[in-house]
């Protein structure tokens, strides 16, 4: 009789609520997210198997690993992991219809900065491309900026490369002119045109970080992101990015979130879209 082979098995390691107030104080310092006890098991589970990569039995161990001081690569693994990344095309799409309806019209024939200030795997901002070039042309002068902490969905957006149900809320016309139906090794999914993609420029920025030299812009999309936020870092990230708003430009936040308490010189003129007020 042969011998069978070994079996093995990884137990997953318990994170103990000591453990997890070390976690909430350094992810809350690192990117401004307020992990409620709640999101204890989701950290758990999404950090896991790095423990197992790395050498290490438990999250005393792996907190030492990424803490300041620690090793600077393995802790961008961990900030990719555990920051939300959920979105898809189209989201919210009466924001888009708003902003091809009622701001475009003002860009025919002059130069508009967009920023995407949280694109997740990069729905947002190529929905948001597909949306200016289908207004103004491909070859008007406008340009949008994608910005994230993470590292490695903005890879994902770099290659453009999306499945197929993915697809699902992008207009036909939409889809049929910006993305390419992939074929053998790429079948069931599709790309975006590189045309388009080459209109977006990408960036790895931290909101509640000091902002780089980024320009100003003429739109910024701040959609669920905030709402990870609590009410101090939100009034922090918010008047940051709006010193990076020209007058007159448009601010939009998710269905989810609301500007209460809106900050001098922002007004409302629709719901979840703001506009800055012109000196």
């Amino acid at each position: 009789m042969a011998d069978r082979a070994p079996s093995f098995s990884f137990e997953p390691a318990q994170m103990s609520d000591r453990e997890f107030a070390l976690y909430q104080t350094l992810v809350d310092k690192l990117t401004g997210i307020h992990l409620a006890p709640i999101k204890k098991a989701m950290l758990a589970g999404r950090l896991a198997r790095r423990l197992r990569d790395c050498g290490v039995d438990n999250f005393t161990a792996y907190f030492a690993l990424i803490d300041e001081g620690g090793d600077r690569q393995e802790r961008q693994i961990a900030i990719d992991l555990i920051t939300t990344n959920e979105s898809y095309f189209f989201r919210e799409p009466k924001h888009f219809e708003a902003i091809a309806t009622h701001l475009l019209p003002l860009f025919v024939d002059k130069p508009l900065r967009a920023w995407s200030a949280a694109c997740a795997n990069g729905e947002e901002p190529y929905t948001l491309a597909m949306v200016l070039a289908q207004t103004l042309g491909e070859k008007a002068p406008w340009e949008v900026v994608a910005s994230d902490i993470s590292s490695r969905v903005l890879a994902t957006m770099r290659r453009g490369l999306y499945p197929m149900e993915r697809a699902k809320a992008i207009p036909p016309e939409y889809l049929k002119a910006y993305c390419l139906k992939g074929t053998a090794a790429y079948a069931g999914h599709f790309l975006v045109e590189r045309r388009l993609r080459e209109r977006v420029t990408l960036a790895q920025i931290n909101l509640v970080a000091p902002l780089p030299e980024i320009g100003f812009f003429d739109l910024i999309m701040l959609r669920n992101v905030i709402i990870y936020f609590d009410a101090e870092t939100k009034r922090r990230v918010v008047r940051s990015i709006l010193s990076r708003l020209k007058p007159g430009g448009w601010l939009v936040v998710g269905h989810a979130e609301s500007l209460i308490g809106l900050p001098d010189g922002l007004e409302q003129i629709m719901p979840t879209i703001y506009r800055k007020a012109s000196p």
